[in-house]
């Protein structure tokens, strides 16, 4: 491996980081704490993107909203943190990630109040989407302040591990609060838990975070704002409805659109004086891009499983959503140790590479359980389900660090917005394609004879069934949930090929990352100045 001359290997200290004397070599308890109140809006925010899957009969029952409405206050709050997460990485880089922070926990805390107390559709639906405004401030802020606060290589690893964990378990719990709170008290109580964190969040941020900020930021370039909400919006838009509803003229235009305007952002990218996302960071480190590209294949593979699994829960072994919700937290048992455990195999010198690539085949190996599942197979969903997340949180982890571990700390903000906006990319897309996957299968193994709603969907049968006599509601279920069934080890197969196909790019990209030559310092490029980096350091220290 190529090493840097500048450089002593001994020293723990990322060479990367700016020497901020606000900032220990090592981490302290100082730094852990902050840690601990870094993962506050973390878990509310992946929280709040599953909250509402019980408050929504209790929303429609007190607001009366159309059908319209209620789409739009389900998703809304994932279309506007999609949509904003580039550009407020970019401008936390300008403003510091600790003000952004702070500014994102009190519009996500009044956004709460207001949808508390809603009294009509359109508020909720204007405070869901300051929600979505204050997610998408918090989420690349707390992981590039996590970047700034942990200068050690290993210690960084560490903490990374904790918040992909942390993320991904807000997913999973917020389905469970929301039934919890709704059993017990009213809707509005499952936006008012975001309260005490976020105002514990303004009162000990200022204290134990310091602050941190690109010191040469440039000019905040405006144009690339609309041009990348364009881009991110028509696209997931598109990928969603799609996995909901199948392939039709009127989702496919908006995708065709949005990667239209990708491809404009992209361009000024390259070309503007100050970008947004500057292209130095994929080419400071050969490592950035595929930790990005790779992160994106890792959600694919996650949200493209739970496409099946929620629904193999509810629709074919007919448990009611609070049990399918409570049943589905079990597998979070074991993502708790994946991060940790890939974080000691790195840290005790095996290649990131092959850590990666063996997160990907244990992912595959999660798909492969799912292929010998029947109708009625709770248990085998079950570890399925569990060893996929634990292949995905092993990539997920991983790769984050080494994103992060590529970009300077002066674009750590731009670098995890980069991160965030492919997960929510990686997930539309693995919903969409497995999702179509299993939807053809589907129709084609249900019999001609039935009606054309059972023959949509699974939830289209079962609810032709409940008007059908007792025989023929009997044969009519048995069939839609075979035919699901086999859509979803079909769709299985397919996910388990993607995986083991990244597994193999993992190992040869990463590899040659590690190989790769220092950036020649004196280079320079029209889209912002590139910045000199030392070779990407692919193994903790």
């Amino acid at each position: 491996m190529a090493t840097n001359p500048t450089h002593d290997p001994a020293d723990p200290l990322d060479p990367a980081d700016p020497i901020d004397p606000a900032v220990p070599a090592r981490a302290g308890r100082r730094e852990w704490t902050a840690l601990a109140v870094l993962m506050l809006p973390l878990l509310l925010v992946s929280m709040d993107v599953s909250v509402l899957y019980f408050a929504i009969p209790a929303i429609n029952a007190d607001l009366e909203p159309t059908g319209t409405q209620q789409l739009w206050i389900f998703d809304i709050y994932a279309f506007v943190l999609a949509g904003l997460l580039m550009t407020m990485g970019s401008l936390g880089d300008r403003v510091g990630r600790r003000r952004l922070l702070l500014c994102g926990a009190a519009a996500f805390g009044a956004a709460s109040l207001t949808a508390a107390y809603a009294d009509s559709p359109e508020l909720l639906i204007a405070a869901r989407a300051v929600l979505g405004i204050g997610g998408a401030t918090l989420m690349p802020s707390t992981l590039a302040l996590v970047r700034t606060l942990f200068r050690d290589a290993g210690q960084r690893a560490q903490a990374i591990g904790i918040w992909s964990g942390v993320m991904v378990a807000g997913i999973a719990l917020g389905s469970v609060l929301s039934g919890l709170l709704v059993e017990f008290f009213w809707w509005g109580s499952v936006f008012l838990v975001n309260l005490p964190a976020m105002a514990l969040l303004l009162v000990l941020a200022p204290v134990l975070i310091p602050e941190s900020r690109d010191p040469r930021p440039g000019r905040f370039d405006v144009l690339s704002v609309p041009l990348s909400m364009a881009a991110v919006l028509p696209v997931v838009y598109g990928l969603k409805e799609i996995a909901a509803e199948g392939v039709r003229v009127e989702y496919v235009v908006p995708l065709a659109v949005g990667l239209v305007f990708a491809a404009l952002f992209v361009r000024r990218q390259r070309t503007a004086a100050s970008p947004l996302i500057s292209p130095a960071l994929f080419r400071g480190s050969r490592g950035f891009g595929p930790a990005v590209a790779l992160n994106l294949v890792s959600s694919f593979a996650m949200m493209g499983s739970a496409y099946y699994t929620t629904q193999y829960l509810q629709s074919v072994l007919g448990k009611s959503a609070m049990e399918a919700a409570l049943w589905a937290l079990l597998p979070s048992v074991l993502i708790g140790c994946a991060a940790p455990v890939a974080t000691a195999l790195v840290r005790r010198g095996t290649d990131r590479a092959y850590v990666v690539a063996g997160g990907f085949a244990v992912a595959a190996c999660g798909y492969g359980l799912l292929l010998l599942a029947d109708t009625d197979a709770l248990w085998t969903v079950l570890a399925g389900a569990g060893v996929l997340a634990c292949g995905a949180v092993v990539v997920g982890s991983q790769l984050t660090d080494l994103a992060l571990g590529s970009a300077p700390a002066e674009k750590a903000g731009a670098a995890s917005s980069l991160l965030e906006t492919g997960q929510e990319f990686g997930g539309a897309l693995g919903m969409a394609v497995l999702g179509s996957v299993g939807t053809a299968v589907y129709r084609h193994e249900m019999p001609s004879t039935a009606p054309d709603e059972a023959r949509e969907t699974l939830g289209g049968a079962l609810a032709v069934a409940g008007h059908l006599s007792a025989p023929a509601s009997e044969a009519l279920t048995a069939a839609a949930r075979s035919a699901f069934t086999s859509g979803m080890h079909v769709a299985a197969l397919a996910g388990a090929g993607t995986l083991l196909a990244a597994a193999g790019l993992a190992a040869w990209a990463l590899r040659a990352a590690q190989g790769a030559p220092p950036p020649d310092p004196r280079s320079s490029n029209a889209g912002g100045a590139d910045f000199p980096r030392p070779p990407s350091r692919l193994t903790s220290a």
